[in-house]
C-alpha cells in the first residue's frame, strides 16, 4: 500500500512540474500507473492532498540534498558552489519547464492556492541553508541578504534559460555567480 502511495506522489510530482498543478487531473496521475478510481481514492481523496504530499516530498528531497552537500564539501564556499551548480545539473529540465521550485510556487501564488505558503517553504529551506553557509564563511551581518540575493539570481537565470532555451546562458551565469560568491566570502563582513 505504501508503495502505491509513493508511486502516486512521484507521478504527481513529475506532472505538476512538466504540466503544472492546475492542468493536471487526477486521471492524468492515475492512468499511467494503471490504478482504478477506487484504488486511487483509497490513497488520496483530492488533488490538494496530493499537492501537500508532493510539497512534502520536495522538502524532504531538498533537505537530503543539502545534507549531502554538507558532507561532500569541505568549505562554505564549496557548499555554496554546489547550490549554484545545480543549475548546470538540471539545465535541460530548467530549459524545458523552468525551476521546479519556482514554477510551483509561482503557479500556486497566481491561483491564490492555500498551499502556496507551504510550497514557499522550499525557498525558505534554501535561503536558510545558504544563510548558514555565508555565516560560516564569516558573513554574519548580511548572510540572509546574500542568500536571498543568490536565490533570486538563480531563479532569474532559470526563467531566462527557459524563455530563451539557451544553455550558454546558464553556463555564463553559473560562472558569474561562482565568482560573485568568491568575492562575497573574501570581502569583509
Amino acid at each position: 500500500m505504501a508503495q502505491t502511495r509513493e508511486r502516486i506522489i512521484a507521478q504527481a510530482d513529475e506532472l505538476f512540474y512538466t504540466r503544472g498543478f492546475e492542468a493536471t487531473s487526477l486521471a492524468d496521475i492515475a492512468a499511467p500507473l494503471g490504478l482504478s478510481r477506487g484504488n486511487f481514492y483509497y490513497h488520496f481523496k483530492t488533488k490538494d492532498e496530493i499537492l501537500q504530499a508532493v510539497i512534502d516530498l520536495r522538502l524532504e528531497r531538498t533537505a537530503l540534498m543539502l545534507r549531502a552537500w554538507e558532507t561532500e564539501s569541505d568549505t562554505p564556499l564549496d557548499r555554496i558552489i554546489c547550490f549554484i551548480r545545480i543549475l548546470i545539473q538540471n539545465r535541460s529540465k530548467i530549459m524545458a519547464w523552468g525551476c521546479p521550485v519556482g514554477t510551483l510556487v509561482s503557479e500556486l501564488s497566481k491561483l491564490e492556492h492555500v498551499a502556496h505558503t507551504h510550497a514557499a517553504e522550499l525557498f525558505r529551506l534554501f535561503i536558510d541553508w545558504l544563510s548558514e553557509e555565508f555565516r560560516r564563511a564569516g558573513r554574519t551581518q548580511d548572510a540572509e541578504a546574500l542568500a536571498t540575493h543568490l536565490m533570486g539570481r538563480s531563479q532569474g537565470v532559470a526563467a531566462l534559460a527557459q524563455a530563451f532555451a539557451d544553455p550558454a546562458l546558464i553556463e555564463a551565469e553559473v560562472q558569474q555567480m561562482t565568482e560573485w560568491a568568491r568575492q562575497q566570502i573574501a570581502a569583509p563582513a
